[in-house]
């Protein structure tokens, strides 16, 4: 199988992605290879749309973001795969088509079909909602968010992770 990560991309984002050398403060752009087979890969989901299960979570913070324009909440929400009373809370995009039909920005069940054609090994049980729009410096997902949500799929045994953006 040929993956072309670029297909759904405006031809123009190639080159923001390819050949742009490394970030200041690292020594090369971050790179891992996929060793496993995807066919035997536990694969998780990563949605920038701001999900969270209704009623067993709290939504993000959108009055802190209202009240600082450049800033994001940096937490993040663990969605289980057999949650169905999903809210959304981002102030940069319009909810009604993801509540309408959650898949657009998680694709769970497509993930599932996938497991069951054993396209791959499987899906891990509880997948992970960020708010996508953050503050430029990072500093909190560099210090807290990424280690955590690292340390999640790490312990959902996930071998991939899926970048679903809303």
């Amino acid at each position: 199988m040929i993956v072309d990560s670029y297909r759904f991309l405006p031809r123009s984002f190639r080159p923001l992605y390819e050949g742009r050398g490394p970030f200041a403060g690292e020594e090369g752009p971050v790179w891992a290879p996929f060793l496993k087979r995807l066919a035997e890969s536990r694969i998780a989901l990563l949605t920038s749309a701001g999900f969270y299960v209704r009623g067993k979570q709290t939504s993000f913070d959108l009055d802190g973001e209202r009240d600082r324009p450049e800033w994001g909440d940096p937490s993040w929400r663990a969605i289980p795969s057999t949650a169905t009373d999903l809210g959304v809370a981002h102030l940069h995009i319009n909810d009604e088509d993801l509540l309408a039909d959650p898949e657009i920005a998680l694709p769970r069940h497509l993930l599932s079909h996938l497991a069951s054609e054993a396209v791959i090994g499987g899906a891990v049980d509880a997948h992970v909602a960020v708010m996508g729009y953050q503050d430029r410096n990072l500093r909190d997902w560099q210090s807290t968010t990424a280690p955590e949500i690292a340390a999640h799929l790490r312990s959902q045994g996930a071998d991939g992770l899926v970048l679903a953006p809303a």
